[in-house]
């Protein structure tokens, strides 16, 4: 059992026999009333994404997650598909469960699957991914004392903002936790 101050972002918990992970979790202690933990919590079945406080008192449990390394092979629909590299079984999840993570699922690309009761229930995208820049407008003159970013597609059709040299066919790291630019990657 875990103890609500030891609770951070990233974690899964298991709750009412579900999954969920912890997007957001903010920790205050307020006098005598003690301890509360506000969380936002994106169930990894469903995906749904919920508000939910705990009290000093409320116990925890860690969700036995196990983790093996797949492969991401196409979509259709809305249903997007994969396969184990364990043991070869293809399984797909829905676009709603995936969320924003289907931005950066590009064919071959390795992925690693979280199995909750030994089924998969969501998909752990590495931090940093490489990209083709699909599209990219050129460079303006103007106010660049900022440094000057430019909106940049990728060959997901995901788009972001990226520096002014950023040219089409580049290829650029993006942070897939957060989606933004990271750096260019020298060929």
């Amino acid at each position: 059992m875990l103890e609500i101050s030891k609770i951070k972002v990233g974690d899964i918990i298991e709750k009412d026999n579900q999954p969920l992970k912890v997007v957001r979790a903010s920790f205050s202690k307020i006098g005598r009333q003690g301890a509360v933990l506000r969380t936002k919590l994106k169930n990894l079945i469903s995906g749904n994404v919920s508000d939910i406080t705990f009290r000093d008192s409320d116990k925890l449990k860690k969700a036995e997650i196990t983790r093996e390394k797949a492969q991401y092979l196409y979509n259709q629909d809305n249903q997007y598909f994969f396969m184990n590299l364990n043991n070869y079984e293809q399984f797909s999840f829905d676009k709603e469960i995936l969320g924003n993570l289907t931005n950066f699922l590009k064919e071959q690309c390795e992925v690693q699957i979280l199995l909750f009761n030994d089924q998969p229930t969501n998909i752990e995208l590495p931090v940093k991914l490489d990209f083709e820049v699909t599209e990219a407008p050129p460079a303006t003159r103007g106010n660049t004392a900022e440094g000057g970013s430019k909106k940049i597609k990728i060959q997901t059709g995901y788009t972001l903002d990226a520096p002014l040299f950023i040219k089409q066919g580049d290829k650029i790291k993006i942070n897939t936790t957060d989606g933004k630019y990271v750096e260019r990657v020298a060929e």
